[in-house]
């Protein structure tokens, strides 16, 4: 297990990123650091750059205009970082599949780590996705 693996198993760097969203998954996020659900205790801190964090959390679907914006962060993520898929929309474009402005998943955009599913994602269903997140680096640095 290197060093960084470790590290990010106790506490993880996590900028967010909002690609489109209609805010909901964001109102969720915020919920999820109040001490009712403290994923905190994870070691889940919210940073301001991508420079400094361990994990990508992208909202909403992703449009036309941001698409080269998220490929230009995801290149400024320090290696090893990972890429979670907040709610129905960062999984798979949710309602505005079907929309003019939105071209293709955000999976098909940059590599995809953990998907948490929802409109908004309930509380619960995002400290479960956290948790997955952490069990895979766990079991890749195991290997």
């Amino acid at each position: 297990m290197g060093l960084k693996e470790k590290v990010l198993t106790k506490s993880m760097f996590v900028f967010h990123l909002s690609s489109g969203s209609c805010n909901n998954c964001d109102i969720e996020l915020l919920d999820c650091l109040t001490p009712r659900y403290d994923l905190e205790r994870f070691g889940v801190v919210l940073v301001g750059s991508i420079r400094h964090a361990d994990a990508l959390l992208c909202t909403g679907s992703a449009n036309r205009q941001c698409m080269p914006r998220i490929k230009k962060i995801y290149e400024q993520m320090p290696k090893p970082g990972f890429v979670i898929a907040w709610g129905a929309c960062g999984s798979s474009r949710g309602l505005f599949k079907d929309s003019y402005n939105t071209t293709e998943p955000l999976d098909e955009i940059i590599p995809v780590d953990v998907y948490i599913p929802g409109c908004p994602p309930k509380p619960e269903a995002i400290l479960a996705g956290i948790k997955k997140l952490i069990d895979r680096i766990n079991s890749k640095s195991k290997e």
